[in-house]
């Protein structure tokens, strides 16, 4: 085995003893590499922890927030490679670690600036039927590297040494420390896709409603571009509630306090909270073309290739930012949606 295969994967937990156990067996059918697991648990209530250790797991204990987590796996952490993983991920080849590794430290060897880090595409689990288009979708972004569509459920494997450089996991909030990280990553170092797919459950969208998560989603990540999320958490509640607590969304909470945000941020930073807005729906606009292939069946991209070369260019001006921040504003004004029954 060579020496570079030693690899310290970090997993964040909090009530997650029904899905620990398919994770470690997962872990240990992996071939070719040494490997460390870290929990960092936030406060379990069931036998999470107890369940780890019996694993021969290495247990951190730390404040809740995944970002606090994932900062104290990582200093606890014996090997120089990190991954960060899901407690709800599996891997779906034997020499999915040890060939993701070598595709990470083969780059980091050959071009250490800017550093690399790596990500899975997704596959999706689910335990209930329907909604084929919205998971391919998910499923295609997932392996498209580009901004906006890498998340924490993706992994992100990294160096200590380059992870330490970014700073580590934003710990302000409870959520989105995985999309903060990610654009640290797109700015200052570079994203490669891994081989192969992860597996990641679909349970989170068959509890709290498809449609409803999703469009809780774009509307969280809006509000981070406006500079608005940590108001709009601290307003909105549970926008990313504990697994075992998730329940069926109802968007019109959320909406609501995404309104308030913008109106207490006053007239020049609302305006421009609402362009920020408009800057990120035009940014996105290529999963509108990624959609039409997946509809037609385009395996080659055509539709995608053609908007980048061709429309991509038109639209990046901010008359097209701000006419897409009046439509998201307008949407959040008009009231209950088909997207609170999807």
């Amino acid at each position: 085995m060579r020496p570079l295969r030693q690899l310290s994967v970090v997993v964040p937990t909090l009530d997650e003893a029904l899905t620990l156990p398919a994770l470690f067996d997962s872990l240990a059918s992996q071939r070719d590499i040494t490997l460390q697991c870290v929990i960092a648990d936030g406060g379990s209530a069931d036998d999470s922890v107890a369940l780890a250790r019996q694993r021969g797991a290495r247990i951190v204990r730390s404040g809740r927030g995944r970002g606090r987590q994932l900062n104290a796996g990582a200093a606890a952490a014996a090997h120089p490679w990190l991954l960060f993983l899901h407690a709800d991920s599996q891997f779906t080849d034997p020499d999915q670690l040890a060939e993701a590794l070598d595709t990470v430290a083969t780059a980091r060897r050959h071009t250490p600036s800017p550093p690399p880090a790596g990500h899975f595409a997704l596959r999706f689990a689910r335990g209930q039927a329907g909604h084929d288009m919205l998971f391919a979708l998910l499923e295609a972004k997932s392996a498209s590297n580009r901004p906006y569509s890498i998340n924490g459920d993706q992994g992100l494997l990294i160096h200590r040494d380059d992870f330490a450089a970014l700073g580590g996991y934003d710990e302000s909030l409870a959520l989105f420390e995985d999309q903060r990280i990610a654009t640290r990553i797109f700015e200052h170092g570079r994203w490669l896709l891994l081989p192969h797919r992860l597996l990641t459950s679909a349970r989170r969208f068959e509890a709290e409603g498809h449609a409803p998560r999703y469009a809780l989603m774009a509307l969280m990540m809006a509000m981070e571009q406006a500079g608005l999320l940590g108001g709009f958490v601290a307003e909105a509640g549970h926008a990313y509630a504990a697994q075992k607590d998730a329940r069926r969304l109802r968007l019109a909470p959320f909406r609501a306090a995404a309104l308030r945000q913008l109106r207490a941020a006053g007239l020049r930073r609302g305006l421009r909270g609402v362009m920020a807005c408009g800057r990120l729906i035009r940014q996105n606009a290529w999963q509108l073309a990624l959609l039409l292939d997946l509809v037609r069946h385009h395996d080659d991209g055509r539709w995608l290739h053609r908007y980048d070369r061709l429309l991509a260019p038109l639209l990046a001006h901010r008359g097209t930012d701000a006419l897409a921040g009046a439509a998201a504003v307008a949407a959040l004004l008009a009231g209950p949606s088909l997207l609170d029954r999807g």
